[in-house]
């Protein structure tokens, strides 16, 4: 092996100094050990000596830190020092990083150096340093060996390669040289492993029972100092849980509301059950984003941090439930995130890269078919919330128009397609109930490229409406020539909100869609200042905002006959949180965007101010989701019908509610009038029986009679020159 034994006296030498720094480490740590034990007995001597005078004073017995006879030291030093031993240098055998390239031509010596420049190419990404080509009989083998870096590389390029076609005759099948050894010491019998015994979590969905449906929600206060967990209760909110340095940054919800999920340096911590005890941690230094699967099976960490874009381990995918890794993936260039999107099933998951969509699927973690699409210019994708199709555009190039094309999965069907000309840039907007699409695509009339940038000018926008539930999927379009700030779908329903024209004076325009017909506008309101637009979970009711440069301005807009229910202001707003009912809406103002009058404010659906809190460092608040409803669409909708006959329970449920209220806050100040009564009167008896003593230290003059005369107050007056002024006047002659 010429690339691989020319090497071996240099490792050789390597190894050579490495042990004799490994003795040099130890000679010092012994003898450094011996002053410490020196040290350290002396101190021991004394502190024993002095103990037993204290022990003699006291009339007790001298303390005896000696072991017990027959006493044996449990306690490893993998259990002791753990996280030290982690940084132990360990010596690599020289095959760690070593991988077998099966299924290589075999060539002679004149074509010898062509395989090598296609070999490197073919695996230029893959980040190899050496490798070495086998020859027999004046030919090649059919194997060769890489050497990459790291372990972590050459296991990265194994999956990455593996089964992959070099050219129509020849599939490559890579393996790490590690491997061998491995499989060869497999045991003849096999033995099933030990069951892990089951913990019981307890109800991960307790809050769910819940009589009231009050809902929680989490504060972070300090930048992490303090995170708490409120149940929003009436007419007060009652503290769940409150614990310090919960989180180092922030947290997050999972998307059903099971999981809370911290942020460490080591990694990420989940937690759950009526205790918020911790259900599962995933070790990954330096995670600083985390994103979970609709259906909380998976958990996606991303470390930023890293060293190398390529590093393997820069994002890696969990098992919620085991804590396995399923598998980890580096990052070539700077994306997005979430870098992988999911499917609403949690059976895939994608990520676009230049000109490539990759699908893959669970559990395997492989890609789709061994394969990825091959999509030149695509630029943003995106996964219906309610089916397995996937929608994305295609930038325009020369003569070829922009592209919008849905994609069924797994089937790789294109289902719809629609061709768009002058495009600059579209946004993707699926309706929350994935009965619509609707892309936004801003358009232009001239473009320029100057210094490799295209500059364009005379914008507009449209509006490619896609119908989802209708055959052959209809595509309608609205043309605005203003300027957009914001588009918003309506989540449950059939309606869309737009906010366009020049700031600060904007208007709000309601579409309504309808099948068969073309979106019709509703209702538009002229001279708003707003930038932001959050609907209501359960759809009808949508929050009109002007965020951070807008003043802070709320209107509450009830879309059924479109009346502004009530407006507000809160100053210095950063965010707008509606609670997953519908019921409640949640302006905060953050630490992270401002410094001053930190804290939030809870309305309700109606735009009702119900309570201010001005929270000291005051960060974030977020709602806990809530899984979607069991019962049916027609059951929800008799249950809507039948709501006059439940309102009354619930009228009498919240009277009895501020009654006792009312009943525990009396209760309360007369608790807190007595107990300062008693105090009054236990400090006048104190009074009193200091009253000998008093008259002694003065002269038996009883200070207690003497009586200020407040009335009879003879006033004195005292005169004293400030200053002197002259002022020469003129005669006249």
């Amino acid at each position: 092996m010429h690339t691989l034994d020319g090497s071996t006296n240099q490792r050789k030498r390597n190894l050579h100094s490495f042990v004799s720094y490994n003795v040099l480490c130890q000679t010092f740590v012994h003898e450094v050990s011996k002053m410490v034990k020196k040290k350290d007995s002396d101190k021991n001597i004394v502190n024993v000596e002095d103990g037993k005078n204290d022990a003699v004073e006291n009339g007790d017995k001298p303390p005896n830190f000696a072991d017990p006879p027959g006493f044996v030291d449990t306690i490893t030093d993998e259990e002791l020092l753990g996280d030290l031993l982690e940084n132990k240098p360990k010596e690599l055998e020289g095959v760690d990083s070593l991988v077998v390239v099966d299924g290589v031509p075999q060539v002679g010596p004149d074509r010898l150096e062509k395989l090598q420049i296609v070999i490197r190419k073919f695996f230029s990404k893959s980040g190899f340093i050496n490798d070495y080509f086998p020859e027999e009989n004046g030919t090649t083998k059919r194997y060769i060996f890489l050497e990459f870096p790291t372990p972590a590389l050459a296991a990265e390029a194994v999956r990455q390669y593996n089964n992959s076609k070099f050219d129509k005759n020849h599939m490559l099948m890579l393996n790490l040289f590690t491997d061998f050894q491995k499989y060869s010491e497999i045991p003849d019998e096999w033995e099933p492993p030990e069951p892990q015994p089951y913990k019981d979590q307890g109800n991960m969905h307790y809050y769910l029972l819940e009589p009231d449906a009050f809902d929680q929600y989490a504060i972070i206060c300090g930048i992490g100092a303090s995170v708490q967990i409120w149940m929003n209760s009436n007419p007060e909110p009652t503290l769940v849980e409150e614990r310090p340095r919960w989180t180092e940054t922030y947290v997050k919800w999972s998307p059903l509301g099971t999981y809370l999920a911290t942020f460490h340096k080591k990694g990420v911590a989940l937690w759950g059950g009526p205790k918020f005890e911790q259900i599962m941690r995933f070790t990954h230094s330096g995670v600083q984003f985390i994103d979970f699967s609709p259906c909380e099976k998976y958990l996606v960490t991303y470390s930023p941090m890293s060293e190398h874009t390529s590093d393997p381990k820069r994002l890696i995918i969990w098992d919620i439930r085991t804590g396995h890794e399923k598998r980890s993936f580096g990052t070539d260039q700077p994306s997005v995130w979430p870098i992988f999107r999911w499917s609403p099933d949690d059976k895939y998951f994608a990520r676009i890269s230049v000109d490539v969509l990759s699908v893959y699927e669970t559990p395997s973690f492989g890609l789709l078919n061994k394969k990825s699409f091959k999509i030149p210019g695509i630029r943003d994708f995106s996964w219906s919330p309610t089916d397995n199709i996937i929608a994305y555009w295609v930038a325009e190039k020369m003569d070829v128009p922009a592209k919008v094309t849905l994609l069924d999965i797994p089937s790789r069907n294109e289902i719809r397609a629609k061709n768009l000309f002058n495009v600059a840039d579209c946004k993707i907007h699926w309706q929350k109930s994935g009965d619509f699409l609707c892309v936004k695509v801003d358009r232009y009339v001239k473009v320029k490229k100057e210094k490799n940038e295209y500059k364009y000018s005379g914008v507009y926008c449209n509006f490619e409406i896609f119908h989802m539930r209708e055959k052959q999927i209809p595509v309608d379009s609205v043309e605005i020539k203003e300027a957009i700030h914001a588009f918003a779908w309506e989540p449950v329903g059939s309606k869309f909100a737009i906010i366009h024209g020049d700031v600060p004076n904007t208007c709000v325009s309601f579409y309504g869609v309808k099948i068969g017909h073309p979106p019709a506008l509703l209702k538009r309101f002229e001279k708003r200042e707003a930038n932001y637009l959050f609907w209501a979970p359960c759809g009808q009711f949508i929050v009109m905002a002007g965020i951070r440069a807008n003043g802070g301005v709320l209107d509450f807009v009830d879309s059924a006959d479109f009346v502004i229910m009530n407006s507000n202001e809160h100053f210095g707003i950063s965010d707008v949180e509606w609670d997953p009912t519908g019921r409640y809406v949640v302006t905060g103002n953050s630490i992270w965007k401002s410094k001053v009058d930190n804290g939030f404010v809870l309305y309700s659906f109606q735009g009702k101010c119900i309570k201010r809190n001005n929270v000291e460092g005051f960060c974030q608040l977020l709602w806990r989701p809530r899984p979607p409803s069991l019962l049916s669409a027609k059951q929800q909708k008799e249950i809507k019908k039948s709501l006059k006959k439940y309102s009354v329970q619930f009228e009498s449920k919240d009277r009895m509610r501020m009654t006792k209220a009312s009943k525990e806050l009396v209760e309360k100040r007369c608790r807190l009038m007595k107990e300062f009564e008693d105090y009054r009167q236990k400090r006048i008896e104190q009074y009193d029986a200091q009253k000998s003593r008093r008259l002694e230290l003065r002269d038996h003059v009883d200070t207690d009679e003497l009586v200020s005369d407040t009335v009879n107050v003879e006033e004195k007056s005292i005169e004293f020159l400030i200053k002197e002024e002259v002022t020469v006047v003129a005669m006249e002659e």
